[in-house]
């Protein structure tokens, strides 16, 4: 009894451990971009601005201007993008759809034949083919698994896309420019508080991913400072010339 209470309790363990994330949900890509790329390029276009000797007035208007446009930019190509990939998604299921309508037959023996290539023995395989051909759509969304690779009843939604890309944007963006929004006059408050913020994401996303939170931190750490460096020395070239 001992021992069937110890294999329960494992198998209970398992199964409650035994869980996945939601990685295909589209959220966390133009999220984690958006912020990134919000911090990164209102860093570059302020310091850019602040290194052709420039104002106070005109680095706070650019960063806002940055932020606002930015945000927009990346909501809109976000948007676009993934409805383009959705729509692309659901005009090959439409063809799956038909061929399976049309075809039954043949695509019941394309399916056991997967199985087959996979080690399934063949007399199975037949029998796990049509088994599952039964019911349309579940034969569909077998097929887009198996044919297409996707989950068609999980498919990335356009709206979350963009709008996580528009908040996430928004925030990052807002970092370079909210010393300045507070009464700072020079450049090192924004560009420390936006260091800070570039190593801050890259050890959040460390959280989701198998990278390490400093190793994380410290690439976007140091891919932002590179850009805003740039930037500064380009404005401060210009500006000059100018």
């Amino acid at each position: 009894m001992a021992i069937i209470d110890t294999e329960a309790a494992l198998h209970e363990a398992h199964r409650d451990n035994h869980t996945h994330r939601d990685v295909n949900g589209g959220w966390l890509r133009p999220a984690v971009f958006g912020a990134m790329d919000g911090l990164v390029s209102n860093l570059a276009l302020m310091t850019g601005v602040a290194g052709g000797t420039a104002g106070r007035e005109a680095v706070v208007v650019a960063g806002l201007a940055g932020l606002a446009a930015g945000a927009f930019s990346m909501a809109a190509g976000e948007y676009t993008s993934v409805a383009s990939q959705r729509e692309l998604v659901q005009a090959e299921l439409d063809v799956e759809r038909r061929e399976l309508r049309r075809h039954p037959q043949d695509e019941e023996e394309e399916l056991a034949a997967l199985y087959e290539s996979r080690g399934v023995e063949p007399g199975l395989a037949r029998e796990v083919a049509r088994q599952l051909s039964h019911d349309p759509e579940q034969a569909l969304e077998i097929h887009a698994r198996e044919e297409l690779g996707i989950d068609p009843g999980d498919l990335p939604s356009p709206v979350v896309a963009a709008v996580s890309s528009f908040g996430s944007f928004a925030l990052g963006a807002l970092l370079p420019v909210l010393p300045y929004l507070l009464g700072a006059s020079a450049l090192w408050p924004a560009v420390l508080l936006a260091l800070a913020g570039l190593f801050g994401c890259g050890a959040v996303v460390a959280r989701v991913t198998a990278r390490t939170w400093w190793f994380s931190g410290l690439r976007q750490l140091a891919l932002g400072g590179a850009a805003a460096g740039v930037t500064y020395a380009l404005g401060s070239l210009f500006g000059a010339a100018v």
